[in-house]
C-alpha cells in the first residue's frame, strides 16, 4: 500500500495530468478536423471526375451540334473549307467514295434547296442534314451527317442523289423522268417532319433503334409481321412516293389514299437476299428521327444493281410512319458504303451479278 502511493506520488510528481488531458483533447480536435478535410477532399475528387466525365459527355450538346452542322454546311455552300471546324484527318465520302478536303461536294454545292432538316444525337456527338442543295443550274437531293469530336468533325458522309444518276433499271432515258425516281418537286410539297415531340409521348433511343431494325428484319425474312409500323406507312424514295401509303400523297397532287399500297407492299415477292451493312449512327429522341444506312444484296443471278441507302424513320405511337430516303445504285465493281463495320462493303462476283 505504502509502495503505490509512493508510485503515484511520483507520477503526479512527474506528468501535469491537466496538461495531457488538454493535449489529448488538442489531438482528438486535430483528427476530427483532417478527418473533414480528407473527406472534403474525396468528395472534391470525385466531384471533379464525374464532372470530367459529365463534360466529356456533353462536349458538344444539342446546341452545340447545331451551331457546328450549320457552320459546315454554310463552308460547303462557300466552297470555303477552312470555315468549318475539320479535324486533320477529317474522313469523307460521297456515294461511298472517299474525297478530300476541297474536293466533291465542296466544289460542286453552291447553295441549300428548300427542303433543309437537321437532326441531332448528342449520345454520339453525330448531326445530319436532309434536304435539298443547288448545284450550279441542278438541285440535288442529300442526306449529310458529321461527327464531331473535340469540337471538331472527324467524318463527314454524303449521300448524293441526282438527276442523271442510274436507277433500278440502269440509266435514264432522254425526256423521261429521273431513273433513280429522284423528285425535287413532289418533296417541297410533301416534305419530312419538324417538330419536337412531347417528352410523355417519346419513345426511348434503344426503342426507336430496335422499331427501325424490326423494318429491316422484315424485308430479309420478306414478312411483313414482323415490321413495327402503321397500317398504310408510307416511303419516299429520293422524293418520289414508292409507295405513299396513307400518309403521303400521290404524284401531282390530291389526299392520300387510305388504301393505296404501303411501304411494306409487294415484300413477298421483293427482290432482296439480306439487308446488310446496317449502321444506325443517329437518334434524334426530341423528333423522334432515326437515320439508318444499308445496302439491299439482291438474289443470287439478279441483274438488278444493288441499293444503297440512307432512309430517315420518322416514328409515332412507336410504329413507323413515313420514311425518306436519300439513296443510289452503285456499280458492282464499287465497295459500297466504305464505312464500319466494313461488313457487306465488298463488290460483287461478276458470276453473280453479269453484266445486263
Amino acid at each position: 500500500m505504502i509502495q503505490l502511493l509512493y508510485v503515484n506520488e511520483i507520477i503526479q510528481t512527474r506528468f501535469d495530468w491537466g496538461g495531457m488531458v488538454d493535449m489529448l483533447r488538442y489531438l482528438n480536435k486535430r483528427r476530427e478536423l483532417m478527418t473533414k478535410i480528407s473527406l472534403k477532399r474525396l468528395c472534391a475528387g470525385m466531384f471533379m471526375l464525374a464532372s470530367g466525365s459529365l463534360f466529356a459527355q456533353q462536349e458538344c450538346d444539342r446546341g452545340c451540334l447545331t451551331n457546328v452542322l450549320n457552320h459546315y454546311m454554310d463552308a460547303v455552300v462557300q466552297n470555303n473549307p477552312a470555315a468549318a471546324p475539320l479535324a486533320v484527318g477529317v474522313r469523307q465520302t460521297e456515294n461511298a467514295i472517299n474525297f478530300t478536303t476541297g474536293k466533291g461536294v465542296w466544289e460542286s454545292v453552291t447553295a441549300l434547296g428548300d427542303v433543309q432538316r437537321r437532326y441531332y444525337y448528342p449520345v454520339s456527338g453525330q448531326a445530319a442534314y436532309y434536304g435539298t442543295v443547288v448545284e450550279g443550274d441542278e438541285s440535288a437531293l442529300v442526306t449529310a451527317r458529321i461527327k464531331v469530336e473535340g469540337g471538331q468533325i472527324t467524318e463527314g458522309e454524303w449521300y448524293v442523289a441526282r438527276a442523271d444518276d442510274p436507277g433500278l433499271n440502269g440509266p435514264g432515258m432522254p425526256s423521261q423522268p429521273p431513273a433513280n425516281l429522284l423528285n425535287i418537286d413532289y418533296l417541297e410539297q410533301n416534305p419530312p417532319p419538324r417538330r419536337t415531340i412531347r417528352v410523355a409521348e417519346r419513345a426511348d433511343r434503344d426503342t426507336l433503334i430496335r422499331i427501325v431494325d424490326s423494318y429491316f428484319d422484315a424485308l430479309t425474312s420478306h414478312d411483313r409481321s414482323i415490321a413495327l409500323v402503321h397500317e398504310g406507312c408510307g416511303r419516299a424514295e429520293n422524293g418520289t412516293p414508292a409507295p405513299g401509303g396513307r400518309f403521303l400523297p400521290p404524284v401531282g397532287g390530291g389526299q392520300p389514299d387510305p388504301d393505296a399500297r404501303d411501304c411494306l407492299a409487294g415484300l413477298e415477292n421483293f427482290n432482296l437476299s439480306m439487308v446488310v451493312a446496317r449502321r444506325i449512327p443517329l437518334v434524334d429522341v426530341e423528333s423522334q428521327a432515326v437515320l439508318s444506312y444499308a445496302v439491299f444484296i439482291r438474289r443470287p443471278g439478279s441483274t438488278t444493281p444493288r441499293n444503297v441507302f440512307s432512309e430517315w424513320f420518322f416514328i409515332d405511337d412507336e410504329k413507323i410512319r413515313t420514311i425518306y430516303t436519300a439513296m443510289f445504285y452503285p456499280p458492282p465493281t464499287l465497295a459500297v458504303p466504305n464505312w464500319p463495320p466494313y461488313t457487306g462493303n465488298w463488290p460483287l462476283p461478276v458470276e453473280i451479278v453479269p453484266s445486263p
